[in-house]
């Protein structure tokens, strides 16, 4: 693991589900040694999210092998006084120590950043919470359909005006945050590099659905009219909704953002005669009649199939893009040759392809993806490493401390 940029680095991932995990898990990618901290029993919930109804069912734990890869895993019961005291040396050697235990929790078992510092004072504490760290609702449980998606506002703003609030999918909001949270993690590692000071990273759900949202979201704290924003996009404009074509696939008009290229999407479409309509003979007047201009162009759309479409559309290098199902995902080859999904060389990985996350340097080589650990797979190795002996270990497992061997 000498070949990589954060090998050498520890890494105490005592957190749970999809966002903070999904950081550790990017360190690890990096090269950093990812020692997972997790509940006797069943562990991280994650472990089971492949089998929930609101995911695909397959033959292997795909959430798992994607988000828990390129870890070791021990199993503690920290309300233990043994499987506490595990965990504080695993403090006092970590570089980066990531959790995203309720405020609740970790102020009953000594977690926070202040009762841990002492330990490790060049320690980069990792702190993901659902809603921030001060005010009233620091102490509020919530999933990233809760904190990032409805709290933050992009639930209601997300769908066609009238309609319900659709629920988002599962990780929507995760995945991002921990993309945020390891940014976080990596600028302070800069910061010790050139200080030798640790210190505290922290994000939230909120934060991330906030600036997900921010596009409108800051045009409402600049007093903007939403009144008026919300009339106005009662009606899309022509280019700003979805088309059906004749076989139920849909066509995006999106980046046709100019009269040129208008002129050549209506040229494709064998629609010119539109543009003698009164009601769209002027750019001004296509807007007030920004309804009826799209039904327009929906009839017609609706006369051919995506793949007659499509061609005609490449022909005159129209910017419109096919909406896409996540069923094409695996034929995909623009994923795959940019290595969005990658097929592990690993043998003992029975998850064909994997998702990676999106943080790409050349000169910086990532590492696998290795299996996703078994629970508690590694705690005798990670125990020894410490300075446990086996009688000791055998203790911690008799006194509940430590989970049961794999």
């Amino acid at each position: 693991m000498s070949d990589y940029l954060f090998s050498g680095l520890k890494v105490i991932d005592c957190a749970t589900v999809i966002a903070a995990p999904a950081a550790a898990m990017m360190l690890g990618d990096f090269g950093a040694d990812v020692i997972k901290v997790e509940q006797p029993g069943q562990g991280d919930m994650l472990r089971m999210l492949s089998d929930v109804p609101a995911t695909p069912y397959a033959d292997s734990n795909w959430f798992w092998q994607m988000d828990g890869r390129n870890k070791r895993s021990i199993s503690l019961d920290l309300k233990t006084r043994g499987g506490l005291e595990v965990l504080h040396k695993l403090v006092a050697e970590c570089d980066v120590f990531i959790t995203n235990q309720p405020y609740t929790v970790r102020e009953d078992i000594g977690l926070t950043y202040e009762m841990l510092k002492p330990l490790n004072k060049k320690m980069i504490y990792a702190s993901l919470t659902a809603y921030g760290e001060a005010g009233e609702e620091r102490d509020r449980k919530g999933f990233d359909q809760l904190a990032y998606w409805a709290r933050s506002g992009l639930m209601d703003l997300m769908r066609e005006p009238g309609t319900k609030p659709a629920q988002g999918l599962p990780g929507m909001g995760d995945h991002p945050t921990g993309v945020a949270l390891y940014a976080g993690i990596v600028t302070a590692l800069l910061r010790r590099e050139r200080t030798g000071e640790g210190g505290m990273v922290h994000t939230s759900l909120l934060a991330n659905g906030l600036w997900s949202a921010s596009g409108i979201a800051q045009g409402v704290l600049a007093g903007g009219d939403m009144p008026l924003y919300r009339e106005l996009n009662r009606v899309d404009m022509a280019m700003m909704r979805p088309y059906r074509t004749k076989d139920d696939r849909w066509l995006q008009f999106n980046m046709i953002r100019n009269e040129e290229l208008l002129d050549l999407l209506l040229t494709a479409l064998d629609a010119i005669h539109l543009l003698a309509d009164d009601r769209f003979s002027t750019p001004e007047l296509m807007y007030q009649h920004r309804g009826d201009f799209g039904n327009a162009l929906q009839a017609i759309v609706e006369t051919k199939t995506k793949d007659e479409w499509l061609p005609i559309f490449e022909s005159l290098d129209l910017p419109v893009n096919l909406v896409a199902i996540v069923e094409e995902t695996i034929c995909d080859q623009q994923i795959f040759e940019n290595r969005m999904a990658v097929r592990p060389e690993a043998p003992d990985i029975d998850t064909p392809l994997i998702i990676n996350h999106p943080v790409k340097v050349s000169t910086v080589p990532q590492v696998g993806p290795t299996r996703a650990p078994e629970l508690n797979e590694h705690a005798d190795e990670i125990l020894s490493e410490l300075g446990y002996a086996d009688d000791d270990i055998s203790t911690l497992r008799e006194e509940g401390a430590l989970g049961s061997a794999t």
